[in-house]
């Protein structure tokens, strides 16, 4: 059986480039669902990425030491994250259905601050006052992009809606913490098995309780009818939309894992912004959406924050991360 390091890599360079493949990945992922979402329902394009994407990892756990990489100490943490990462994606795309793919984004990218929040409690990173006021500013921008001083008449979604992708981003911050914690002792390809195993087994089980579509019969809310429509039988080319969100649920996988493997989380975390515009990109594109000031703002705010959190620390010139095995896990 392959033997591991016993303390994190600090490879920056390898884990930057793994982050901007692993965003360019979920910008088109999150194209795609969108744009299939009018005729599926969400948990039958999560088991088909899923099933296609646990075909690819698991080639690449052969090339990183076999199927003996899967045997792991922590089977219950493991669960966790993989429940943790299913709640991100679900209430993420969940809103995705309704909201502008540039706005659902923005939002998302709250994130990387909360990262950078918790990795000070799970990680013992040292954050000073003035990346903490970055972070404030950030959350300003969330703020401001969410327009609360709209009454519910004048804004076009519902406040309920516009909270799934924080929430969808604070279950991705915890994940992405663990992903640090447990990628001591477990490879990418490893932790992305896991997390597909996990997008199956779920989707399955709303297919066994909503998967003939009865939950969604009298439903007039988009986000609820994506979620709990009936499958239906894919057409023609739609295969290859499936096809390529398998593929792409591969890479995504793989690449966040290794990423937040080689390198301390808060110098990976402010990378994750190239898919703001990735986002604007592809919602001009396929469907003539471009954010209005509200969220422009908010996304200069919170890029600008973001990218003020990595410079400080360059600056400083000293590793982000305690590096040390956390004997808990």
């Amino acid at each position: 059986m392959p033997t591991h390091p016993a303390i994190p890599s600090n490879n920056a360079s390898a884990g930057i480039a793994f982050i901007l493949v692993g965003m360019a990945a979920i910008s088109v992922n999150d194209m795609l669902i969108k744009q299939l979402s009018g005729g599926y329902p969400l948990h039958q394009m999560v088991f088909i990425r899923s099933a296609i994407g646990i075909c690819f990892s698991l080639v690449l756990v052969q090339f990183e030491g076999g199927f003996g990489i899967l045997r792991t100490k922590t089977p219950f943490l493991h669960v966790i994250r993989g429940l943790l990462v299913v709640v991100s994606n679900m209430t993420f795309f969940t809103a995705l259905a309704v909201i502008p793919l540039a706005d659902a984004t923005a939002l998302f990218f709250v994130a990387p601050l909360m990262i950078t929040l918790f990795s000070i409690p799970i990680l013992g990173e040292k954050v000073g006052p003035l990346r903490l006021g970055a972070v404030v500013v950030g959350f300003i921008g969330a703020i401001i992009m969410m327009r609360p001083w709209q009454s519910s008449g004048e804004s076009d979604v519902s406040r309920l809606i516009l909270l799934l992708p924080i929430l969808s981003a604070t279950t991705y911050a915890l994940n992405q913490i663990m992903t640090r914690k447990l990628g001591v002792v477990s490879r990418a390809s490893a932790l992305s098995v896991y997390i597909q195993s996990m997008f199956i087994v779920v989707s399955l089980g709303f297919y066994f309780v909503a998967g003939d579509g009865r939950y969604a019969e009298g439903l007039t809310n988009d986000s609820l009818v994506f979620l709990l429509r009936a499958w239906v039988w894919p057409e023609g080319g739609e295969w290859y939309y499936l096809v390529g969100l398998g593929m792409n649920s591969a890479i995504i996988g793989y690449s966040l894992s290794q990423a937040y493997r080689l390198a301390s989380a808060a110098t990976i975390a402010p990378f994750e912004y190239v898919g703001l515009p990735l986002a604007v990109f592809w919602g001009w594109i396929f469907w003539d959406e471009l954010p209005g000031p509200a969220i422009v703002a908010g996304i200069l705010l919170i890029t600008g924050s973001g990218l003020f959190v990595f410079f400080r620390e360059q600056q400083k010139n000293r590793p982000m991360v305690k590096r040390r095995v956390n004997r808990r896990y």
